[in-house]
């Protein structure tokens, strides 16, 4: 059984057209070192990014009856890399991707954006094979069963929540600004500002950077009116 097959037979579909599948699990180093780069998977994953959107806002419509601002904390939380990463790691994508040496010598089957792309590229695949009922159902399969209860996403990350909301309008740019440090070297605590256009909208204290800007995020969604 060659790769393809074998990817297939984990998904549960069968490609009518393998060069979709092919592409799809070529990432733009493989392609590059063949001097052919129209054969990476970008563009499969720039369509599959939104078929992915269009499924599960749908999902979450139909299976949650609360307000606009939570549907899109709970769907930015389903589709950001950080999901995606593990959805791909459920089906071993890593195992199947086509890379340039460069890139297999320094992890890429394991690097989260890269597997997330591809699991992008995969969803646009099917759409295209086979329509989008069987890109509903491949993508549906990763849903938490836990959906019902929108206060335990798959994953608290108030920072891409913030960023799917205000790229609404390209024109407004999100920054997060150290504005200080507290406490001795083993209990120190790190204050973050996150500003819209250079306002302040949001303040997060915490044990690392990253945990600040979490909480400076959910603090800005706070007082935009969405429920973090």
């Amino acid at each position: 059984m060659d790769r393809i097959e074998k990817f297939e037979k984990i998904i549960g579909y069968t490609f009518r057209n393998k060069k979709l599948i092919n592409q799809a699990l070529t990432h733009s180093s493989y392609a590059n070192e063949r001097k052919n780069p129209a054969s990476c998977n970008e563009r499969l994953e720039f369509l599959g990014d939104s078929v992915l959107s269009i499924v599960v806002s749908d999902y979450l419509y139909k299976n949650l009856n609360v307000a606009e601002g939570e549907l899109t904390r709970v769907r930015a939380s389903l589709v950001c890399e950080k999901s995606l990463h593990v959805f791909a790691k459920q089906i071993h994508l890593g195992d199947f991707l086509f890379l340039g040496r460069g890139e297999e010598n320094t992890g890429g089957r394991e690097r989260p954006s890269i597997l997330a792309d591809a699991f992008e590229a995969v969803i646009a695949a099917v759409y295209l094979d086979g329509g989008i009922e069987p890109a509903s159902k491949h993508i549906l399969r990763f849903m938490p069963e836990d959906v019902q209860h929108p206060q335990k996403p798959a994953f608290s990350d108030f920072k891409t929540v913030l960023q799917e909301i205000v790229q609404k309008n390209p024109e407004e740019k999100v920054e997060y600004v150290l504005i200080g440090e507290e406490g001795p070297d083993h209990n120190k605590r790190f204050v973050v500002e996150v500003r819209l256009n250079s306002q302040v909208i949001g303040k997060g204290k915490g044990r690392s950077k990253k945990e600040a800007e979490q909480l400076a995020a959910k603090e800005a969604l706070e007082l935009m009116g969405y429920e973090a």
